[in-house]
C-alpha cells in the first residue's frame, strides 16, 4: 500500500521578503522623553547680555571703591573741617559777646553822663554862691555851702567825673574854651589865664569844655619832650 505524501508547507516569506518593524507606541513617547530630557537647554541671548551688564558694573565700582587709606584722609579731612567750623563759631561768640559787653558799658556812661550835665548847672550856683559869700563877709555862710561843695563833687568824682580847671596851664581845644585872649609877655604864649567856669570829663569824654581866656603876646611854648623825639 502506497502512502499518499503530503505537500510540505510553503516558506514564510520573510525569507523572500523585508521585514517590517512594529514598535509600541508607549515605547516611542518613553524615547523621546529621554531625548528631550538629555539635550541640552538653548542659551537666551538676552540674559547672556544682562549678566555681562551687571558684571561690567560689578568690576566698575571694585575700580571705583575707596581704599582704607582714601577713608582715612577723608576722615580727617572731614574733622578738619568740623574743627574750623567750631573755631570760627568761638570766636564770633567771643566777639559777639565783647561787643555786647562794650555796648552796654557805652550806655551805663551815657546814662551817667546825662545824669551828670543835669547836675552841672547847680555845681555852677554852688560856686557862685561860695564866691559872693567870700566878697561880702558872710563867713557862717560861706563854710556850710563849702562843706555842701565840697561833698557834692566828691559823689560826682566817685562816678568818674573829673573837672576840667586848667588855670596857669596850656591851652587845651580839646577840653576848653577861649572866650577872650589877655595880654601877658610873663608867660608862653596860649596859656589859661583865668577859668571862667569850670570843665567836666568823664572817661575820655568832655561833658563841657571849661571857659577860659588865654594869654597873648609872650614866647612860644616849648614843645614836650615825647613830641621832640
Amino acid at each position: 500500500m502506497t502512502m499518499q505524501s503530503t505537500p510540505e508547507p510553503e516558506r514564510a516569506t520573510q525569507d523572500q521578503g523585508t521585514q517590517i518593524p512594529i514598535q509600541d507606541e508607549a515605547s516611542d513617547v518613553k524615547q523621546e522623553g529621554v531625548a528631550q530630557q538629555g539635550a541640552a537647554p538653548e542659551a537666551d541671548p538676552a540674559a547672556s547680555d544682562t549678566v555681562a551688564e551687571a558684571e561690567e558694573v560689578l568690576e566698575a565700582q571694585a575700580e571705583e571703591a575707596p581704599t582704607n587709606d582714601e577713608l582715612v584722609e577723608k576722615a580727617q579731612a572731614e574733622a578738619k573741617d568740623w574743627q574750623d567750623k567750631y573755631l570760627r563759631l568761638h570766636a564770633e561768640w567771643d566777639t559777639y559777646r565783647r561787643r555786647t559787653a562794650e555796648q552796654r558799658e557805652q550806655e551805663r556812661l551815657r546814662a551817667g553822663e546825662k545824669l551828670v550835665e543835669k547836675l552841672l548847672p547847680v555845681i555852677d550856683d554852688f560856686e557862685r554862691t561860695i564866691d559872693y559869700a567870700e566878697k561880702n563877709g558872710e563867713a557862717g555862710l560861706i563854710d556850710g555851702v563849702k562843706a555842701v561843695h565840697s561833698k557834692f563833687v566828691n559823689v560826682l568824682e566817685t562816678g568818674g567825673v573829673q573837672v576840667i580847671n586848667p588855670a596857669g596851664q596850656a591851652f587845651d581845644a580839646l577840653e576848653c574854651q577861649a572866650v577872650a585872649t589877655v595880654d601877658d609877655a610873663s608867660v608862653p604864649d596860649e596859656t589859661v589865664h583865668e577859668v571862667y567856669q569850670k570843665g567836666y570829663k568823664m572817661g575820655t569824654k568832655v561833658l563841657r569844655a571849661a571857659m577860659v581866656t588865654v594869654t597873648t603876646g609872650g614866647p612860644k611854648r616849648p614843645k614836650p619832650e615825647s613830641e621832640d623825639e
